[in-house]
C-alpha cells in the first residue's frame, strides 16, 4: 500500500532516477530563474499516470529494475518513426541462438530485406530465457510513408518459429515551403465565428470562409488564417472557446451553412418553409454587435439540419455520404455516438456508469438503439466536410498560394468525446497547464488531459496520425498552438495546485516525424506557436525541420527593452502585429489592454504603473517607425496601424498576417486571458471602430481594409524575397535556407524624432 506522502516532501534520489528513466523532469528553471524540483508526491503521482509504481522504497526499486528489462521483453519496439535520408538501427530480441530476419512491407506493396549489423549485445536472461539482441539498419532510401517492420524468427529450444511486426514510420527530413507560396506569402487572421452575412444565421460559418477567402485571395492574399473548428457539445450549452474542444478530429457543425446543402434544392414546399423559419430565429442577430449567441444560432441551425437530413438523399449522395464514413471509420462513428449519448443523457458525469466505458456491451446496446441519431451526426460531419472542401477550392482557385491556414487547438475536454472514446490514450488522474510565471503567479491548470507518451508509442501515434489527416483535409497550412506540447508538457496531478506540477518529455523527434509526414502528404505547411517561455534549441530544432516558428510584434524585443529590428526577425515564422489574446492594434494603442484589465481586477501591478509601462511601450514602436521612416510626427491612428504591418513586413518572415479586425478597425479584444464569465471571450462579433457590424458584403468597399492591404501590398513590392504573384528576385538563393534575408530598398527617411542612442 502506498504510504500517506506531504505535499512538499523532496523526492529522494532513486525516485529521481525512476522519473527521469520515464521522461518525468526531476529539475526546471522557474520564472525567477531559480532551479526547481517537483515533490516526491508529485512524482509518484505522474508516474503512476505512466503506469509505474513508485509509492514505497520497494516499488521504487521494483520499478527500476524493470526499466532496463522492459525493451528486452519486445522483439521489435512498439513503433520506429525515422527519418528519410538516415540510417535507423532498430534492436531486435530473439531467444540467444535462435535465427532471425527482419525486413520491411512498404505502403506500395513492395518489400525491402535489412541488413544485420555487426553490433553484438551481452544476453540478458528474460523472465527465465536467456535472450539475445540483434541489430538490423534500416536504409536511408526508403520512400516516405506507413510501412511495416517484420521479424522472422527461426525455431529454437526456447520458441517455436513465429514473426513479429511493428508500424515504421518513414518522416521527411524537412518540410519546404511549396512552390505556390514563393519565398514569402501575405494573408489575413480572422475569428470565423465573427465574420458574418447578411445570410449568416447569427454565426461566421463554411459559406462567410468561402466568400472571404475568394475576397482576400483577388487582393493577392496566399492564405487565410482561422480559429480552430474543433467539435463542441452537441447539446445543452455550447462551450465558447475554440481551444477547449471534445474533440480535435472533428468539426463543429454550427458552422454549416444549411442552405448550401444540395438536398435543400428538392424539399417539398412545407420542408422549405420550416427551414426559413429557423433562419429567421437568428438572421437579425447577423446586424447586431452584442456577443453571440452560440446555443440560439445552434438550436435554430440544429432544428433545420433536422428537415434535411429527413428529407433524404439520392442514391448517388447516399453513396457519398458512405464512402465518407468509410474513410473516418471507427474514429467517425464513436464521435457520432458519443454525440447521440450525450443528446439523450447530457454531460458524461450524468451518464449511467454503465455507459462511461465506450467499448462496452452496454455502450454497443445503446448503439444499436441510436442508430439514426448516428446517422445524423455522422451525416453533419459530411456536410460541413463538403463546405470546407468547397472553401479551400475557392481559396486556391482565387490564387492563394496556401489557401484556409487551420488551427489546432492545444487539448480537449476533460469530459469530450476524445477522452470517452479513447481514454488510454490519455494520461489518467492528470491535467495539463503551465507552471508559475510573472502574469499567472499560481501558475495555470487548463483541465485538459494530456496524451500518455507511452500509449502513443504503442500505438504508432495514431491519435496524432488520425487528427493530423482530418485537419489537413482542406487546409493548406496549420497553425499548432502551444507547439512546446510535443517536446514536453507540465503535468499537474489531480487535486494539486497548479504549481506543483512536473515537466513530462515527450519523444518530440518522432512526435515532429508524424506531424510532418502527414503535411508532407496534404501538402500543407505547419506553423508553430512557439511564444512564451520556449527553449532557442526547441526552435531551432523545429526551424531545421521546416516548421515556421511565430512572431508577435509587441512581443519581439531587445535585451533592453526597445523593438526588434525588423532584420532581426526570424526567417522562417510567421509574423503578426498582435494576436487574439491582445485587443485589435487600435484598442491597444489606446491601452485598452490596461483598461479591461484593471476593470475586471485582473492587474499585479498598480494601475498607474502599468500605464506608464504601456506608454513606454507605445512610445518605443513609434520612434521605431519614425526611425525606419514609417511614421510622421502628427499621425492618424489608421497611419500606425499601416506603419506596424509596413513594419513586420521589412523583416525577412516567410509569413506576414494581417489581422482582419485592424483591417476594419474594431477595438474589442476576442479573448481576455484569465477570464471565463466576467468578459465575452469568444463571442465578438466583426465591427468597426465606432461599434457598427462589418459584414462580409461590406468588406469589398471598406476604405480603411483597403487601404491596409494596399500598404501591405506596396511595402511587399519595396521589399525583395518574394517570388509569384509579387515578383521574381533574380539570383535568390533556396527556400529552404534558414539565413535568407530579403533586403527592403532604401525609403526616404520622413522627418520625425530619432531614437536614443543604443535603442
Amino acid at each position: 500500500m502506498t504510504e500517506s506522502i506531504a505535499a512538499s516532501e523532496p523526492a529522494g534520489e532513486r525516485l529521481k532516477q525512476l522519473a527521469e528513466a520515464h521522461g518525468v523532469s526531476t529539475e526546471y528553471w522557474d520564472y525567477h530563474g531559480n532551479l526547481a524540483a517537483p515533490s516526491r508526491a508529485t512524482l509518484v503521482a505522474v508516474l503512476a499516470a505512466l503506469g509505474v509504481e513508485a509509492g514505497t522504497d520497494e516499488e521504487i526499486e521494483t520499478s527500476l529494475a524493470q526499466v532496463e528489462i522492459t525493451p528486452w521483453r519486445r522483439t521489435l519496439p512498439p513503433s520506429v518513426v525515422a527519418r528519410a535520408g538516415e540510417e535507423v538501427r532498430v534492436p531486435v530480441h530473439v531467444p540467444d541462438g535462435a535465427g532471425v530476419r527482419v525486413h520491411v512491407d512498404l505502403e506500395d506493396g513492395s518489400r525491402r530485406e535489412l541488413p544485420q549489423t555487426d553490433d553484438w549485445t551481452l544476453p540478458h536472461d528474460v523472465d527465465g530465457v536467456l535472450t539475445g539482441r540483434a541489430t538490423f539498419a534500416l536504409p536511408a532510401d526508403l520512400p516516405l510513408g506507413w510501412h511495416a517492420l517484420v521479424a522472422d524468427i527461426d525455431a529454437s529450444p526456447a520458441c517455436e518459429a513465429h514473426s513479429a511486426t511493428t508500424p515504421l514510420a518513414v518522416t521527411p527530413d524537412r518540410l519546404e515551403l511549396p512552390a505556390s507560396l514563393g519565398e514569402r506569402g501575405w494573408g489575413v487572421m480572422a475569428q470565423l465565428y465573427s465574420v458574418r452575412s447578411r445570410g449568416s444565421w447569427g454565426i461566421g460559418d463554411a459559406d462567410d470562409l468561402t466568400e472571404l477567402a475568394s475576397l482576400l485571395g483577388d487582393e493577392g492574399a496566399d492564405f487565410l488564417l482561422i480559429n480552430p473548428l474543433h467539435a463542441s457539445e452537441p447539446a445543452g450549452t455550447m462551450t465558447p472557446s475554440p481551444y477547449l474542444p471534445v474533440t480535435r478530429r472533428f468539426v463543429n457543425p454550427i458552422y454549416i451553412r444549411p442552405e448550401a446543402i444540395a438536398e435543400v434544392a428538392r424539399l417539398s414546399g412545407p420542408r422549405r418553409s420550416l427551414v426559413q423559419w429557423a433562419f429567421e430565429e437568428v438572421s437579425e442577430t447577423d446586424l447586431s454587435a452584442d456577443p453571440i449567441d452560440r446555443d440560439a444560432v445552434w438550436k435554430a441551425k440544429r432544428e433545420a439540419l433536422e428537415v434535411i437530413f429527413a428529407a433524404g438523399r439520392s442514391r448517388a449522395r447516399q453513396r457519398d455520404f458512405e464512402r465518407f464514413r468509410a474513410e473516418q471509420g471507427e474514429g467517425l462513428e464513436r464521435f457520432a455516438l458519443w454525440c447521440a449519448l450525450s443528446e439523450k443523457y447530457g454531460e458524461l458525469q450524468d451518464w449511467p456508469e454503465t455507459l462511461r466505458d465506450a467499448s462496452s456491451a452496454f455502450v454497443a446496446n445503446e448503439a444499436r438503439t441510436l442508430t439514426e441519431r448516428i446517422d445524423f451526426y455522422a451525416w453533419m460531419q459530411w456536410i460541413v466536410d463538403e463546405q470546407l472542401g468547397r472553401a479551400q477550392s475557392e481559396a486556391r482557385a482565387s490564387g492563394m498560394g496556401l489557401g484556409i491556414m487551420g488551427d489546432l487547438a492545444v487539448g480537449v475536454h476533460p469530459r469530450g468525446a476524445d477522452a470517452w472514446s479513447d481514454p488510454e490514450s490519455f494520461a489518467a488522474g492528470i491535467e495539463a497547464g503551465a507552471p508559475p510565471d510573472m502574469y499567472n503567479q499560481l501558475g495555470q491548470n487548463w483541465s485538459q488531459p494530456p496524451w500518455s507518451p507511452t500509449r502513443l508509442a504503442e500505438s504508432a501515434y495514431a491519435p496524432l496520425r488520425d487528427m493530423m489527416r482530418t485537419v489537413l483535409r482542406h487546409a493548406g497550412a496549420l497553425r499548432m498552438d502551444h507547439i512546446i506540447g510535443l517536446f514536453r508538457l507540465w503535468w499537474i496531478p489531480r487535486g494539486m495546485g497548479a504549481d506543483q506540477g512536473a515537466y513530462v518529455r515527450y519523444d518530440h523527434e518522432a512526435m515532429v516525424g508524424v506531424v510532418l509526414l502527414e503535411a508532407y502528404r496534404a501538402g500543407a505547411v505547419i506553423i508553430g506557436e512557439d511564444l512564451g517561455t520556449v527553449e532557442p534549441w526547441v526552435r531551432d530544432y523545429l526551424a531545421s525541420r521546416g516548421v515556421l516558428g511565430t512572431s508577435v510584434l509587441w512581443f519581439e524585443k531587445q535585451q533592453d527593452g526597445w523593438p526588434l529590428q525588423p532584420d532581426a526577425y526570424r526567417y522562417l515564422s510567421l509574423s503578426t502585429v498582435n494576436t487574439h489574446d491582445l485587443p485589435p492594434t487600435a484598442g491597444y494603442l489606446a491601452d485598452e489592454h490596461v483598461t479591461l484589465r484593471e476593470r475586471l481586477g485582473l492587474l499585479t501591478e498598480p494601475v498607474e504603473q502599468v500605464r506608464a509601462e504601456a506608454r513606454v511601450e507605445r512610445e518605443r514602436m513609434l520612434t521605431r517607425l519614425r526611425e525606419h521612416g514609417l511614421l510622421r510626427n502628427d499621425p492618424s491612428e489608421r497611419e500606425i496601424v499601416e506603419a506596424l504591418y509596413r513594419y513586420i513586413v521589412r523583416t525577412p518572415s516567410a509569413l506576414i498576417g494581417i489581422a482582419l479586425v485592424d483591417g476594419v478597425g474594431e477595438r474589442r479584444t476576442q479573448n481576455q486571458p484569465g477570464t471565463d464569465q466576467e468578459y465575452p471571450n469568444w463571442k465578438i462579433p466583426l465591427a468597426d471602430g465606432s461599434g457598427e457590424v462589418v459584414l462580409v458584403e461590406d468588406l469589398p468597399g471598406n476604405v480603411r481594409l483597403s487601404s491596409l492591404l494596399a500598404a501591405v501590398r506596396d511595402e511587399l513590392r519595396h521589399c525583395p524575397g518574394r517570388r509569384g504573384r509579387h515578383g521574381t528576385v533574380p539570383g535568390l538563393g533556396p527556400r529552404s535556407r534558414d539565413d535568407l534575408r530579403p533586403k527592403c530598398r532604401p525609403r526616404p527617411r520622413r522627418r520625425g524624432s530619432c531614437p536614443p542612442e543604443g535603442a
